[in-house]
């Protein structure tokens, strides 16, 4: 079990916690805290690419786009924010208070998916962020911009933005949620100054032109959008709202989570289909920071690059930071910080993988979103209507993974929970295609029916989850 204990104080002070609740009278967060964290995660640059694949690949027209990731964005966004509900209530990370739901040894399966979620976010974020930092060396310095041919200079890339991620992720809470407020207003503002670069680029004939695709296609890429944003935050959200004042109301975390990260998702997908209008390179680009500096003017190239390094940095330190809480949920004795490490170097092996070795990045990043989105998703699922019921989690049986702890059900399993979950992955599987183009790790046996072509796995996977586990009596249950 681990007990890494400590308190967490002020901005500035080493967060000495792991995953123990947090107690009543520490919890003093407010809701406009939280907004600035989930709008600094979703400042990145990734936000281009995805818009670019909604009009380029899914032949959607600006206006069906924008609808798309408002859709998308915010509606699964504000999942985000009624999940980090638990985390006010329970005062513990989400795959700990997960326990409650699927028992101490059951919820290992939860959150073996989860940390390979997390890990697989932060390699993205590392290698884009590699790649963009790769490309300032060449500008400022004339340094090769390869990475193949580069690979020293490529690792101390790698090597550069770890080490930023951990300064933060590694203090804890109160830092983390300090930097990301006051760094969205600076990378913000460079954001800003390259996106009215990026407009005057836009090939607004062919925008004009574009004919209006299917209602099935604008179906198809919500799921995408809502795959590619929220869904894979889900499972984090109570680890930033586990310090919420108790007094805080629940529609105020769910505003906080569907405004703070949809308003810069909406703007950057927005542009990133405006963008890919004339062009459709940015969808099917192996390197986006490459290629979206290809559209700017050589003087903007710095600021660009500021500004994409900055962006991702700030998503990083939050996947990093959960990534640690739930590597201690595994049952891992060491501290937080340690884990954070343990979490940074597994990354650092992914992103010197996919810079030196791998021929594409884009395409293993858009199968990895759609593979993971489906048990994520069937989690959601479960643990929400667990929490139609549920208002309290006894601090002590979800620290004891021993057969005293109160969530030790069945041989440290609840049986309908673990059930229902299995049935969502396996229903939302059938249904799922993985990849793009030539690029398709998986294939479903019924993807090509309408819900599969559509993108609608991911739903059958949380009506098939959510619903059994009801059915089962997961939800008439009143727990501890």
């Amino acid at each position: 079990m681990a007990t890494d204990t400590g308190v967490e104080s002020r901005a500035g002070a080493l967060e000495t916690r792991g995953i123990e609740p947090v107690p009543e009278g520490e919890r003093t967060g407010r809701p406009g805290q939280l907004f600035w964290v989930w709008f600094a995660a979703n400042i990145s640059i990734l936000g281009l690419p995805l818009g670019a694949t909604l009009v380029a690949i899914q032949g959607l027209t600006f206006w069906q786009a924008a609808i798309v990731a408002v859709i998308g964005s915010v509606g699964s966004f504000a999942i985000v924010g009624a999940v980090s509900i638990a985390g006010r209530r329970g005062g513990a990370p989400g795959l700990t208070l997960s326990r409650a739901v699927f028992g101490v040894r059951g919820n290992a399966g939860p959150t073996v998916v989860s940390l390979l979620s997390r890990l697989g976010w932060e390699t993205v974020n590392t290698t884009t962020a590699a790649f963009a930092l790769l490309s300032l060396c060449a500008i400022v310095f004339g340094t090769g911009s390869d990475a193949k041919s580069a690979p020293v200079l490529t690792i101390v890339c790698i090597a550069v933005f770890v080490a930023c991620t951990v300064v933060v992720s590694g203090l804890g809470h109160a830092v983390l949620v300090a930097v990301q407020r006051w760094a969205t207003w600076i990378f913000g503002a460079l954001n800003i100054v390259v996106a009215v670069s990026l407009i005057a680029t836009i090939d607004w004939p062919a925008v004009a032109a574009a004919e209006p695709a299917s209602a099935g296609a604008m179906i198809a890429g919500i799921g995408t959008i809502a795959a590619g944003t929220g869904i894979g935050w889900a499972n984090a959200s109570a680890d930033m709202s586990r310090y919420q004042s108790p007094s805080v109301r629940g529609g105020s975390l769910v505003l906080s989570a569907a405004a703070g990260a949809g308003i810069p998702l909406v703007l950057l997908i927005g542009l990133g289909s405006l963008l890919s209008a004339g062009d459709p390179t940015l969808a099917q680009a192996d390197d986006p920071v490459a290629a979206i500096r290809s559209m700017l003017p050589a003087w903007m190239a710095v600021p660009y690059l500021l500004a994409a390094f900055g962006g991702l940095l700030l998503s990083n330190h939050l996947s990093v930071y959960s990534a640690g809480l739930t590597t201690l949920t595994l049952g891992i004795r060491i501290k937080r910080v340690y884990a954070v490490v343990v979490d940074v170097v597994v990354t650092f092996a992914g992103a010197a993988y996919f810079m030196l070795v791998a021929d594409n990045f884009y395409g293993p990043f858009i199968a990895f979103i759609s593979l993971l989105a489906v048990p994520i998703t069937a989690w959601v699922g479960v643990f929400g209507v667990d929490m139609l019921r549920r208002r309290h989690y006894d601090p002590d049986a979800l620290m004891d993974l021993g057969r005293t702890s109160g969530y030790w059900y069945r041989l440290g399993v609840e049986p309908r929970a673990l059930l229902s979950w299995a049935a969502g992955i396996v229903a939302g599987y059938l249904f799922t295609t993985a990849g793009t183009g030539e690029d398709v790790w998986f294939t479903g046996p019924f993807a090509g029916t309408w819900p599969g072509q559509n993108g609608l796995g991911w739903v059958i996977t949380l009506v098939v989850a959510g619903g059994l586990y009801a059915l089962l009596g997961g939800a008439r249950k009143t727990s501890r």
